[in-house]
């Protein structure tokens, strides 16, 4: 391990990338609670086109992580893709105070989060050596940075837009990436020192992969072409879930209707609460010496992903039934088991890319993992339109057995091929 410094078990650069991180996400999704509204109120756009455009612009968040990971490995190391990422998604948000650079301020986010999302996980993992078992516990406390950013940047940025301005809301979505890269910069010294790329210049002509890096490599893409599916009914949250508690949910509370939209903060504070279970789980098995392989994390993840659907089948079938608001507890509980399915997939799967992949493409196999998303983003949206279109306990049911599925083909592929030959 070349990071220096130890602080509550981990290497002190933990917490720098932590907090870089938080403050990341505290920019795009402060900016993102704004961004329909901003289109629709101010800009004056139809519905139409700013769907259009949304979905565009989220997609292509996680379409260029691939490219900005490749320049990483081949060219400029991660700490200054992560530099140039920091700065360009600044300057994105603070165009957007500007009506007439809207489109070239999501351009500059879309090339930044490029440079951004796909080097500063790697750096998470770079920060143990190869056999060292707190590296998914440490994904797993990095993770819980992301969606810390998620739930405050609405509560801010959303606020502020909403009542004062939104050129106020972006500004503040703006100051939020400045200051994290000035964490990130505080931190330098901290991270992993990163190997000069010099190899392949001495290395003799025709050497080329080594059998073992392609079936890495192999490994990688089918794992993250099968979890294709848990994204595209992960991504439901923020869309027919959301539209679901909005139509057919009691949402009165002690007297007060609570809007539609803070169903999505459940999720980050079950994250937030659940974390530390998780990891002390983990770690408690480690020290036995039963803690479950990535793999075996990653398809027990899926299976609980769907199993979370399969809560939505009784609700909506009763709705279908009589037409009555459902309960809230239904959304609740749904909410706590799609986090649980989710903390067992999503870090660990940063951290399975981050082993399995070859030491000289690790940033471009992390932004594959990111292209994973965006195909899941445009099939989770082509599902949704099947919401009004058939009955909606038979909807959220074809949702569950999507990632479970998945789960399934992973588990068997991991049993008859990974398993023989790692």
């Amino acid at each position: 391990m070349t990071a220096q410094g130890q602080l509550f078990g981990h290497p002190k650069g933990l917490y720098f990338l932590f907090f870089t991180e938080m403050w990341e996400r505290f920019s795009y999704y402060g900016m993102q609670a704004l961004l329909v509204l901003y289109m629709i109120r101010h800009l004056a756009f139809t519905q139409e086109t700013t769907s259009q455009i949304f979905g565009l612009y989220t997609g292509l968040v996680y379409f260029t992580p691939f490219f900005g990971g490749l320049i990483a490995d081949r060219f400029i190391g991660r700490k200054k893709s992560v530099i140039t990422g920091g700065l360009i998604m600044a300057l994105g948000h603070f165009l957007m105070a500007f009506e007439s650079m809207f489109l070239p301020a999501l351009l500059c986010l879309v090339i930044g989060c490029g440079f951004f999302k796909p080097n500063i996980a790697p750096q998470v993992g770079a920060l143990y050596d190869p056999e060292d078992s707190r590296r998914d516990r440490a994904f797993g406390i990095f993770y819980m940075g992301i969606n810390l950013g998620a739930f405050f940047s609405p509560l801010v940025c959303g606020t502020i837009g909403e009542r004062y301005g939104f050129h106020y809301g972006f500004t503040i979505a703006g100051i939020g990436m400045v200051l994290g890269l000035i964490v990130y910069l505080s931190g330098t010294k901290h991270y992993p020192v990163e190997l000069i790329k010099t190899t392949e210049a001495t290395e003799p002509t025709g050497t080329g992969w080594s059998m073992a890096d392609k079936q890495r490599l192999f490994i990688l893409v089918t794992v993250i072409a099968a979890m294709i599916l848990f994204w595209a009914a992960f991504n439901q949250m923020g869309n027919t879930i959301e539209l679901f508690a909005d139509e057919e949910t009691e949402r009165t509370v002690w007297g007060h209707v609570i809007p539609a939209s803070w169903i999505l903060s459940l999720n980050p504070m079950f994250i937030f609460l659940l974390t530390p279970v998780v990891t002390g789980l983990w770690a408690h098995l480690a020290k036995k010496g039963k803690e479950p392989s990535a793999v075996s994390k990653i398809v027990a993840g899926g299976i609980i992903l769907g199993l979370a659907f399969m809560i939505m089948f009784p609700p909506a079938y009763f709705f279908n039934i009589d037409g009555k608001p459902v309960s809230l507890f239904w959304l609740v509980s749904f909410s706590l088991a799609y986090t649980l399915g989710e903390l067992c997939f999503s870090p660990i799967g940063l951290s399975f890319v981050y082993k399995m992949s070859p030491v000289r493409c690790v940033s471009m196999m992390m932004g594959l993992w990111f292209m994973g998303q965006f195909i899941g983003n445009v099939l989770s949206g082509w599902l949704g339109e099947f919401y009004m279109k058939t009955s909606k306990e038979i909807f959220f049911a074809g949702l569950g057995i999507l990632p479970i599925t998945a789960a399934v083909f992973i588990l068997l592929y991991n049993i008859l091929y990974i398993k023989k030959r790692l």
